[in-house]
């Protein structure tokens, strides 16, 4: 990929401010000044980003409807009335569903859980849902990551005598549904002062919130942390605030004592003895639970998260990974046809997004594809496919910092359905209607799209030599993690630096280059690796100079030797910002 590179040089006044943190904090002026471009500019705040506290979770009853949500639990449970933990069947609706359910399960018997079929329920509440929850005598139903926009289905459970509790983190319309409570911190009357929570952050504060009012001790939701951070790392929401806490704490459960169930899938993973990050999460552990979902219903995914015995746990965790392996087959054809397609488009390079229909593709794998498409062609892009019923439905992926809602919402007279957040969405519409609506949401982004939104930008944290890259540094980069949204990993950029003679082209198809750098300030030589960007070897073997730009990290092979992660190289020539 073609980068460009994006720097702004810190003012003397935040030079002096980061010079003044860093002496307190004992940290690197650098770092400091990192933290300040990430609004910490406080050593009471710094602290608190270093080590966060469970003690700084918001109060939940500052949610709308969260006394009414409590109140209504706690008149299920008296009257023993039959609970339903409802979620959607992607991996934050999974584990919001297993994390209600652990939770209730420790004080209450007569409970179930319900994750619909994508083709035979679709998205969401479905009728087919609320007849389940007739049919078994359920008198509450708890959703999760969906049902913010149910209006229909929730009036039609009113009318059965079944009542809802909503736990969702999607974009409202102006009328909710007529739920006992809507706990929805993007509501327009919204009065909770953190709005990035995932649904299972939302299903967690529902449980907070009952247990505060029933004199639980907090103790007890920490065991259920792991589940937190396995949902805030897959559904790609901000690393700071709320999410931080969360994350951070569930990524210390996750690691010191997780779940059965969660332990089963570290083990399918090879993440054994391992210490898992957010990463590890996105690229092992949370495609795993979607493809639960994807390729069957998500139920088995519910199943292995709430599994408290360890040889079941791995059994269902083996055939969790047998879907794994037949979605990423499919993964892979379906994302070389999208491919092959994009580039016989005509005027493909005047458009500003991407619109794909194929009546055959999986409906399960679409919105991986989007993603891919986004990520190759840097545009927002839609991937559309077929219902059994002849409806079209697809999923919307965005780059960064365009709200890809806003876009499908613009065309939504032309959909049968829709909902999502800035960067996911999904809709469904009358096949009939997509050329209408690819010409309608192109011209939608071609008038709102920026010109910093349609090129992949590398955002460079800091410039810094060589000479100020040591062990300390890379032990106080670490404690910048959680990394993600809003706190990603820093990036550093070295001008001017040279191959010290010893560097090669590695990897099985010679793809990687493996390097030894000096640059023009100091004689320290830093060992990096380079993947996928081997076409460099021949310019860098000239010792000609070139401007890195890189992750400092420690080589998880040689313990307390740093090493770069080298995201992209320009020849001197090319480099200039």
């Amino acid at each position: 990929m073609n980068y460009e590179w994006s720097y702004r040089p810190p003012s003397d006044a935040e030079l002096k401010l980061a010079g003044e943190m860093a002496a307190e904090l004992k940290i690197s002026p650098v770092l400091a000044r990192i933290l300040m471009e990430r609004g910490i500019d406080s050593v009471q705040e710094a602290r608190k980003f270093f080590r966060p506290q469970l003690t700084d979770l918001h109060d939940p009853f500052l949610f709308q409807d969260m006394q009414k949500a409590v109140d209504r639990l706690n008149e299920a449970l008296g009257r023993k009335e039959r609970i339903l933990v409802y979620g959607d069947y992607d991996v934050d609706g999974c584990t919001a569903v297993a994390l209600v359910y652990r939770f209730l399960q420790q004080f209450y018997s007569n409970i179930d859980y319900y994750i619909p079929d994508r083709n035979e329920d679709g998205y969401g509440v479905s009728r087919k849902g609320v007849d389940y929850a007739q049919e078994t005598g359920v008198g509450l139903v708890i959703v999760l990551d969906c049902g913010i926009k149910a209006i229909e289905e929730v009036a039609y459970a009113k009318e059965k005598g079944i009542d809802f509790i909503i736990c969702d983190h999607h974009v409202p319309d102006d009328v909710l549904p007529p739920a006992v409570a809507v706990l929805n911190a993007k509501r327009f009357d919204n009065t909770y002062p953190y709005e990035h929570l995932c649904g299972c952050g939302v299903g967690f504060k529902l449980i907070q919130a009952f247990a505060i009012n029933n004199g639980i001790e907090f103790s007890t939701l920490i065991p259920l942390l792991d589940l937190c951070a396995i949902s805030i790392a897959a559904d790609i929401v901000p690393i700071m605030g709320e999410n931080r806490i969360l994350a951070y704490h569930g990524l210390r459960q996750l690691n010191s004592s997780p779940s059965t169930g969660v332990k089963a899938l570290m083990e399918i993973c090879g993440l054994t003895d391992k210490e898992i990050s957010l990463g590890d999460i996105i690229f092992k552990i949370g495609p795993r639970i979607n493809a639960s979902g994807r390729m069957q219903t998500g139920n088995e995914a519910v199943a292995l998260l709430i599994e408290k015995d360890r040889l079941a746990a791995r059994k269902l965790a083996e055939q969790i990974n047998e879907y794994n392996e037949q979605r990423k087959d499919l993964d892979k054809s379906m994302t070389e046809e999208a491919n092959r397609i994009v580039k016989t488009l005509e005027h493909r390079h005047e458009h500003k997004s991407i619109v794909l229909f194929n009546e055959e593709w999986h409906r399960g794998i679409i919105g991986i594809v989007a993603s891919r498409l986004t990520e190759v062609f840097y545009k927002p892009s839609v991937v559309l496919t077929c219902n059994d019923d002849g409806m079209a439905t697809g999923s919307a992926r965005s780059v960064p910092g365009f709200d890809v809602y806003k876009a499908v919402e613009s065309c939504a007279d032309l959909l049968v359905n829709f909902g999502g957040h800035t960067y996911a969405a999904g809709l469904s519409l009358p096949a009939q209607n997509i050329p209408e609506f690819r010409r309608r949401f192109e011209q939608y982004v071609q008038e709102n799209i920026q010109p910093e939104q349609v090129n992949a930008i590398l955002r460079i944290d800091a410039e810094v030599d060589f000479r100020e890259i040591n062990r300390r540094m890379v032990s106080d980069i670490k404690r910048f993690a959680p990394y993600g949204p809003d706190n990603p990993k820093p990036l550093f950029c070295t001008r001017q630096v040279y191959d010290y003679g010893t560097s090669k082209v590695v990897g099985r198809e010679q793809e990687h280059i493996k390097l030894e750098l000096v640059d023009s300030k100091s004689s320290n030589v830093m060992n990096g690796i380079a993947f996928g960007q081997s076409s460099q070897a021949r310019y860098i073997k000239t010792k000609r100079a070139f401007d890195i730009v890189y992750h400092i990290e420690e080589n998880s092979h040689k313990r307390g030797e740093v090493q770069l992660q080298i995201e992209d190289i320009k020849p001197k020539e090319e480099a200039a910002l």
